[in-house]
């Protein structure tokens, strides 16, 4: 199965992205009520709280990963993702393959 990138923007809002590592689990939380991106999805992080969003602008988004417009039809209200890279414009992971609604409708790479 193919898996479904995304990244993490906006921590320089909240945190910071120095202390995020690979492997790490972070979660992901519908914002539909944002007045700002009515496709906003929050990343939360255990013991901190919000880190980020997923990233939903092409000067934003790493490479192929997907879009927070993109993605958001294809997890539930919440999901899991994974750690991959920390780069210097954010940071990519994964969603957890578990967390995907109707796997075989989504965009194959």
């Amino acid at each position: 199965m193919t898996r479904i990138f995304f990244t993490i923007t906006g921590t320089n809002h909240h945190y910071g992205h120095e202390f995020f590592e690979p492997n790490m689990t972070v979660k992901l939380i519908k914002e539909p009520d944002n007045e700002i991106d009515k496709e906003a999805i929050k990343v939360e992080l255990e013991g901190l709280g919000h880190v980020g969003y997923v990233a939903n602008s092409p000067y934003t988004v790493a490479g192929e990963s997907y879009s927070a417009g993109r993605l958001y039809d294809k997890i539930g209200d919440t999901a899991e993702g994974t750690v991959l890279y920390v780069l210097p414009k954010g940071v990519l992971c994964f969603v957890n393959e578990d967390n995907i609604v109707d796997y075989e409708d989504t965009d194959r790479q």
